[in-house]
């Protein structure tokens, strides 16, 4: 393993050792000084197409066209330019020898015959663009760049690599280079390898895990499911075990030909579960075994679906598939997905058109959605209806010579359901050749596994919610049960008023309004009830992290639509008032209160009736009349503002709508008042659990009907009560204990940063902070590399500790700390908070107040009261060199904090390094004047250094350094700039070209002459400019960097 000394260039060099000796890449060189390093190297395709005896004719035309759609710019995007190459290396070029000859396939790759191809990886391959960068490794096939790797050393966070490769993407830097690239990997030796595709976010970064050959879902447990890196032969090598399950030639080409797809403007790629999975479902295939794939919800089910069809269809001849499903999500994603690759998917409108479908050969992609076929809804009682009505309606829609074409397999989703063994039987004796694959992101219940598995087959492949837990793909779920008793105040004063107001009923009468009082006191919640709940939910709303400034939302599980209106409308006398929404299956039409009017006061249909219209009307601003035929918009616009507008639609409450299906990253709490268990109760929890972000730490439920019995009892058992039905093991790790869990969370963010500042010498004050975390006098490079890290490592976890402190801040006590460790804990935050932001400053990493979380302020606004001498900056929006240059250096040492202020060499410090970041910011704006400025800044440092300069006269001239900085009114050299020559643009000009006013003017003409509206980025607007520059250039027989002076002008932003 490598030393944590060890530079990035020995794990580089072992790396590529490692793809040549045991991988069996061929070794283009280092590139780095090589010109023209392309992302295809058209000489290396041309030698390769050419051993597969392709003429040079259609060798050239096949080039051209990858080259081509290789190519960016004239409103091409590097997703569409990437999908495009991508069609062509899995599909092959379409060209033909000449005129009159049939069109050829000429594959780029050889898919078949993995061997036949060249693979080559080159180092340091320097690409030229708006700034040239250079990726450390590019792996080729056939001349084609198909993945490029960042390395960091093994002291340096592999995100630090994810986000060098985003960099890269930017329009800014090398955009160009990926339109070929399919995988994007970063490692180190510590952490091993992550790896994503074109435009993936760093948090879907993925890390492998390699499937055990031994373990199957029928294993028992001293199996293990993944290989270790001791069982797999790499005993502390996690970055070439990685690289050796991702980029052996097999399994590269495997993922790049099986395991990509384009999903509504998003490219992606497999997890290993999805890997390991479809591999399992081909060896099923192969002896036609019947079985039931098992995927946590949020793990990517419906894309393992996409990409299991799309296998069957190239590799099984004749193959066919059907797809039931009760999700119109899937139905469309899957429609999507193939139109992408030009299949499409037929939707039949009926039990009839399915089997007439069935009946002939025209479509190989069917899909059914067993909805249509009943009245819709959302509970078991309607599945179980709409699957009897659909096997009612193929049944009767069945003709005497019906015989099915094609070699038929059936997807069916949600197998978990007890109806799917209805559905199932139903098409086996339709379709009793068929194949079926049963897929469900739920456990199946112990009374259905047996029978499930006698049905659908055995588990072909599982991935439990612990697992997804762990890798990172969905968030633990923590779990509270909050108790609001209900008692009945006076049972005298209800029998008084059943006296009064059933004189004259029958006693059979009389039993039946008792019955229906019953019945309304189990199933309605009292008014104080609700209250209770609201004022809950709106305390949290200020309190709690995520719901308090708007980065996360919640959902409200009412027992009723009556109760989700009554709900409704005391939020709606809240400040969330225009930020909640009911989401139901109810209309508001005229029919649904047909009869309702009784003279005798608001029925249960009127209030539902009267708070939807209102809702709908308030929402849109129309008239209550209006608002009747918007019930569906207005579930759409809720639904979309709820994900993508969190701070704008807070709260969603709903009764069994979006419980499964629904996918929103915001939604953070779940607040569950109304009965539930097994299927309904996980599905429903797992809308709290994706992922959204650095500061979404968990999902969290809060249970007002005791689901799991947790209020009677001290220990919290999840296999009792609403998961009772389940087996153990299925559900193992499913929810967590809120305050036990939220305080190991906080134990191990204090840990982190505690650990982190050990290294800080005493006494710990800030000059010591400083001088550990801060570059100095002397600081190589590397140091300073070195720092920065440890300044990033130190923001995220201080961060971290305060999202943790904030989660539990009012439940210190309650959570086991007694009083002395709760004023440490809140000592320590305010401490470490301090620390943070005083590192910022000296470092110079600190921009101005607007930059600073809010999420952060707020809490500690919240849970800590800082005195005002505690406040670390004070002069609203003025960053910290325009308080220097508009006050003096005296007013920034008074709004400093105390500690820094209080040492001249800490303020001094403090000073130069934002001086010095402003500068680095500026510098593409005016290169000639920010360099010099630069070195005014070396020398006057030296200066006071070498305390040659009294500190009252270094401040004097740091703040004149400054105003020059940021307000360049004058020269570098200090003289005033010709007539002509002013504005920003111009001096910029003037001086970047020697000073020459007539040319500067000239440029600037020129440009403002031939510039279109968005030419930035915009491959033939930019040539107009630079052709345009280059003439005058020309006739003032300068010798310049032309393409240096693009990128100045680009910086300017009056050439917008």
């Amino acid at each position: 393993m490598s030393n944590v000394t060890d530079i990035e260039r020995l794990t580089q060099n072992r790396v590529v050792r490692f793809f040549t000796d045991t991988l069996g890449y061929r070794y283009l060189g280092d590139f780095k000084d090589r010109p023209n390093n392309k992302n295809i190297e058209s000489e290396i395709l041309a030698a390769w197409l050419s051993s597969r005896n392709v003429s040079r004719t259609l060798q050239n035309r096949a080039i051209n066209a990858l080259e081509k759609a290789a190519a960016l710019g004239s409103g091409i995007k590097l997703y569409d330019a990437n999908k495009e190459v991508y069609r062509l290396l899995r599909y092959g070029v379409k060209e033909k020898e000449g005129t009159g000859d049939h069109k050829e396939t000429i594959w780029l790759i050889d898919w078949d015959n993995i061997e036949a191809n060249d693979f080559a990886i080159a180092e340091e391959v320097s690409i030229a663009g708006e700034n040239k960068k250079r990726p450390d490794i590019v792996l080729y096939v056939n001349g084609i760049a198909l993945g490029v790797i960042e390395l960091k050393r093994s002291s340096i966070n592999v995100t630090e690599g994810i986000h060098q490769n985003l960099d890269n993407q930017k329009k800014e830097f090398i955009r160009g280079f990926f339109s070929s690239i399919q995988l994007v990997m970063a490692g180190n030796d510590t952490q091993g390898l992550r790896y994503g595709t074109i435009e993936t976010p760093e948090k879907y970064y993925l890390e492998w895990k390699e499937a055990n050959p031994n373990h199957t879902p029928q294993s028992d447990t001293s199996v293990p499911t993944h290989l270790t890196l001791a069982n797999a032969n790499f005993t502390d090598q996690p970055l070439d075990f990685h690289l050796y399950h991702i980029c052996n030639k097999h399994r590269f080409l495997d993922i790049i030909n099986n395991f990509i797809v384009f999903d509504s403007g998003v490219k992606k790629t497999c997890r290993h579960n999805q890997y390991f999975g479809i591999q399992a479902a081909k060896k099923n295939i192969a002896q036609r075994k019947d079985g039931i794939v098992w995927h946590t919800q949020g793990s990517g089910k419906s894309l393992t679906m996409v990409w299991l069809a799309k296998w069957i269809r190239e590799n099984v001849t004749n193959s066919r598939v059907l797809i039931i499903t009760d999700r119109t999500e899937l139905d469309e994603q899957i429609e999507k997905v193939f139109f992408g690759v030009d299949e499409s998917i037929y939707r039949t409108k009926s039990g009839a058109d399915l089997i007439s479908q069935l009946n002939q050969p025209n479509h190989w992609l069917l899909c059914s959605l067993v909805h249509k076929f009943g009245r819709g809804g959302d509970d078991d009682s309607h599945d179980s209806k709409d699957t009897d009505d659909f096997i009612k309606d193929i049944q009767a829609s069945l003709p005497s010579d019906f015989s099915p074409k094609g070699d038929l397999f059936v997807f069916v989703d949600e197998c978990h359901r007890t109806q799917s063994g209805k559905l199932h039987s139903a098409m086996k004796a339709l379709l009793p050749e068929a194949m079926f694959v049963g897929f469900t992101g739920t456990p199946l219940l112990k009374k259905d596994k047996k029978k499930s598995i006698e049905v659908f087959g055995p588990f072909i492949h599982t991935y439990k919610f612990d697992e997804a837990v762990a890798d990172g793909v969905v968030l633990d779920l923590l779990y509270e049960a909050r108790d609001i008793d209900q008692q009945l105040t006076s049972s005298k004063k209800v029998d008084e008023w059943f006296d009064a107001h059933t004189r004259g009923l029958t006693n059979i009468a009389k039993s039946q309004l008792k019955q229906k009082w019953g019945t309304m006191q189990r199933v309605l919640s009292s008014q104080s009830r609700i209250e209770c709940i609201v004022n809950d939910i709106l305390l949290d709303m200020q309190q709690k992290p995520r719901l308090m400034d708007g980065h996360g939302n919640a959902m409200l599980v009412c027992s009723s639509i009556y109760q989700a209106c009554k709900s409704y409308e005391a939020f709606e006398n809240s400040f969330l008032k225009g930020k909640v929404a009911i989401v139901t299956s109810y209309l508001p039409t005229a029919d649904s209160i047909k009869g309702e009017e009784t003279g005798e006061g608001m029925t249960e249909k009127l209030f539902k009736y009267r708070i939807y219209r209102r809702m709908i009307a308030d929402y849109y601003d129309i008239s209550e009349q209006e608002a009747g035929s918007k019930a569906e918009d207005f579930e759409k616009s809720v639904k979309k503002r709820f994900i993508e507008e969190p701070g704008q639609m807070r709260l969603l409450i709903v009764v069994d709508k979006l419980l499964t299906g629904f996918d929103a990253p915001s939604a953070t709490y779940l607040y569950i008042d109304k009965k539930m268990a097994d299927h309904n109760l996980f599905q429903a929890i797992c809308r709290v659990n994706r992922l959204d972000g650095a500061e979404k730490d968990y999902g969290y439920i809060i249970d007002y009907q005791d689901l799991f019995q947790s209020l009677n009892s001290t220990i919290s058992d999840y296999t009792q009560g609403a998961f009772s039905e389940y087996e153990d093991e299925d559900i193992d790790g499913l929810l967590k204990n809120r305050l036990s869990a939220a305080k190991q969370n906080l134990d191990d963010a204090l840990e982190m940063v505690r650990g982190l500042c050990e290294p800080v010498k005493y006494p710990r004050n800030t000059q010591d902070y400083g001088a550990y975390f801060c570059p100095s006098e002397g600081t190589t490079e590397a140091e300073k590399i070195e720092q920065e890290q440890l300044r990033l490592t130190l923001y995220k976890s201080v961060s971290k500790l305060i999202r943790a402190y904030g989660n539990i801040a009012n439940e210190l006590a309650e959570a086991g700390y007694n009083d002395q460790e709760i004023k440490r804990i809140k000592d320590d935050v305010k401490h470490f908070e301090s620390v943070r932001n005083n590192i910022k400053l000296m470092s110079g990493d600190h921009i101005d107040m607007k930059s600073y979380e809010p999420t952060m302020r707020r809490m500690l606004d919240t849970y800590i009261h800082a005195t005002p001498s505690e406040t670390v900056i004070d002069f609203e929006d003025l960053g910290l060199i325009e308080l220097i240059v508009n006050q003096g250096p005296e007013a920034l040492i008074k709004a400093i904090p105390e500690d820094i202020a209080s040492n001249p060499e800490n303020v001094a410090e403090t000073i130069e390094n934002n001086v010095r970041k402003t500068i680095v910011d500026e510098n593409p704006v005016n290169p000639k004047y920010y360099e010099h400025m630069s070195a005014l800044l070396d020398e006057l440092i030296e200066l006071r250094r070498q305390k040659a300069i009294a500190y009252a006269e270094y401040l004097q001239k740091i703040r004149q350094l400054a105003s020059k900085v940021i307000n360049p009114t004058g020269t570098a050299s200090g003289a005033a700039y010709p007539e002509t020559i002013n504005t920003p643009a111009k001096r910029a000009l003037y001086d970047n070209l020697d000073q020459n006013e007539d040319l500067a003017d000239k440029v600037d003409a020129a440009i403002r002459l031939h510039k279109q509206a968005d030419w930035r980025g915009h491959l033939i607007k930019e040539r107009k400019i630079t052709n345009a520059v280059h003439q005058v250039i020309k006739e003032y027989e300068v010798d310049t960097d032309l393409e240096e002076l693009i990128s100045l002008v680009k910086a300017q932003q009056e050439y917008q």
